[in-house]
């Protein structure tokens, strides 16, 4: 198991991945309350533009009213090219009143803690 977390002023984030066999579980949450609000399903695939490129297809199921899909998709298509395995992510951050700048930062410390799991996963792999 591997658990990263990334913290600036109000904002906390939690990444949790686990290797299922060969495939990877990726557990997303933070803020003021942590829930499931979208999961990605992403399955390695070659590239559509470079035969010797691994991309991947990605689905994706969103709670109503939750915007955790994009992220939850960025996430699990990124960590299913790099590791050619299938990969699904549960994402779910919820802060309250939370503002534009916030949002920009929740982004970046998602970029953040998938470079430090990339790194992890991959001295192991």
């Amino acid at each position: 198991m591997h658990r990263l977390v990334k913290e600036k002023g109000r904002i906390k984030v939690e990444l949790q991945a686990f290797l299922v066999g060969n495939d990877l579980c990726v557990i997303i949450s933070g803020g003021d309350t942590p829930h499931i609000g979208a999961v990605a399903l992403s399955v390695p695939r070659t590239s559509l533009t470079d035969s010797d490129k691994t991309s991947a297809s990605t689905s994706i199921l969103t709670l109503l009213g939750h915007k955790e899909d994009e992220p939850a998709k960025k996430v699990s298509h990124a960590l299913a090219s790099r590791f050619n395995m299938n990969v699904v992510v549960t994402c779910g951050i919820h802060l309250d009143d939370i503002e534009p700048e916030e949002i920009k930062t929740v982004g970046e410390m998602l970029d953040q803690l998938v470079e430090e799991l990339i790194c992890e996963v991959s001295c192991k792999l």
